[in-house]
């Protein structure tokens, strides 16, 4: 093995991150410089900018831009309110009635906008004043919200599902959609549990219990956006359109649904284009890099002998999995998920695969992995929009976040160990 290139690029891009440069520009020149190792400076400087404007030459890839506009036209649609409505009228007679309708409101919102960070604001800045004022803890309305927030990028539709399925070389995306069901209503379940304990424990408010009737009412109100997630999951398993295609037929339909709520007007929308338009930006940015950083550890061949030497500490596939779930763990820590994807999926993919684990499984695996990283300083931005909204500090958050957190990581190795859990409903589809 050829520990120079290794330890170049793990010196650079830690060394850049410290300093505070952006964690874009980190992968990119941390890249160069490995490259600069093995071949003259010309070729290097070409070869990382042209792999990173042919790293975005994918069509599909172009869903992503749009599911970050219909995600922020159901943000800014009147979406939440509708949704929180339903999700109070199953929960909130339960200990911890609020925090429960917290984690279904943003398992749901999450999945329609298809944003962890959306969810949590828009949760964070409609529930928080209203936990408070029921006698809640702020920190403990912040932890809830910053975790549930990430269940919505498990569940589909996920824009880091299709970042997966380009870095596999082709992992089905509509597998990977139904995929991502169990895990992440199991992950939001277990959230809920711990998140009642926890109320029943403190003595918080308990609300009165729904009739029937207020909750056929909220549910025939939130109806039109739960049908989104029908239309465009359906229509990708129907195979009546492709990923991208629902994409923009889920910009379509917010945009109409937003206008008939009388939530967005033609003087907003300027407001909501550029702000996608900026998001869109930065995830492109980002995916350029790291598709840059991935063609440079491919060519030094780094991927080949980190499997080679996971595989000589033992051929154990229990043991390989908690490896790099572990290792995962810690990538989450210190870098973003759009990025961590498309570097390490193709270092651990080809030695799951060699064990004999489906791609699709991985894939879920190494979502739900790094979805814990988002709720995690120091680069959990979750974790900071959470803070925030809540007007509160990291450190006052932290006890109430550990045990939310331990849910998220009980569930994470019950994914991981029961692969039946996320190829059940592919299976049943023949994908």
């Amino acid at each position: 093995m050829e520990y120079v290139p290794i330890l170049v690029l793990i010196l650079s891009f830690v060394g850049l991150l410290a300093i505070g440069t952006p964690v874009a520009w980190s992968i990119a020149i941390s890249s160069l410089l490995t490259m600069l190792v093995s071949v003259p400076a010309f070729p290097a400087f070409t070869t990382v900018s042209q792999r990173m404007a042919t790293g975005l030459d994918s069509f599909a890839l172009l869903a992503i831009p749009f599911f970050i506009l219909s995600g922020e036209l159901m943000n800014k649609g009147g979406i939440a309110h509708r949704l929180i409505a339903f999700a109070k009228t199953l929960v909130g007679a339960f200990p911890g009635g609020l925090a429960l309708i917290n984690v279904i409101s943003a398992m749901l919102m999450g999945a329609i906008a298809g944003s962890a960070m959306a969810s949590a604001s828009a949760m964070g800045s409609i529930l928080g004043p209203e936990m408070e004022k029921e006698g809640y803890d702020r920190e403990f309305g912040a932890a809830v919200n910053i975790t549930s927030a990430t269940t919505g990028l498990i569940i589909p539709p996920s824009n880091i599902l299709i970042v997966y399925s380009l870095a596999s070389g082709g992992a089905s995306i509509a597998a990977l959609f139904l995929a991502g069901y169990i895990p992440g209503i199991l992950t939001g379940l277990f959230l809920m549990i711990v998140a009642s304990f926890w109320a029943k424990k403190k003595g918080y408010n308990v609300g009165e219990r729904s009739s029937l009737k207020a909750i056929a009412k909220t549910f025939v109100d939130a109806v039109p956006s739960l049908f989104l997630l029908v239309l465009v999951i359906g229509g990708i398993v129907a195979g009546i359109f492709t990923a991208t295609e629902a994409s923009a037929i889920a910009v379509l339909y917010s945009l109409v649904l937003g206008f008939i709520y009388k939530e967005i007007s033609f003087k907003k929308l300027p407001e909501i284009l550029l702000s996608s338009s900026a998001t869109t930006a930065i995830v492109m940015l980002l995916i350029g890099a790291s598709m840059s950083m991935s063609w440079v550890l491919s060519f030094e061949n780094i991927p080949q002998d980190i499997s080679t030497g996971l595989l000589g500490i033992t051929d154990n596939k229990i043991m390989i999995l908690l490896i790099i779930n572990v290792i995962l763990l810690l990538v989450g820590i210190f870098m973003d998920m759009t990025p961590a994807v498309l570097i390490f999926t193709p270092i651990f993919l080809p030695v799951v695969t060699k064990l004999g684990l489906d791609p699709v499984h991985f894939g879920i695996i190494m979502i739900l992995n790094l979805c814990i990283g988002l709720c995690t300083p120091p680069v959990g931005s979750v974790l900071f929009v959470g803070v925030g909204i809540a007007k509160t500090t990291i450190e006052k958050v932290v006890r109430p976040l550990v045990p939310l957190f331990v849910a998220m990581v009980v569930a994470l190795f019950i994914v991981t160990y029961l692969p039946q859990l996320s190829l059940w409903l592919p299976s049943l589809f023949d994908l």
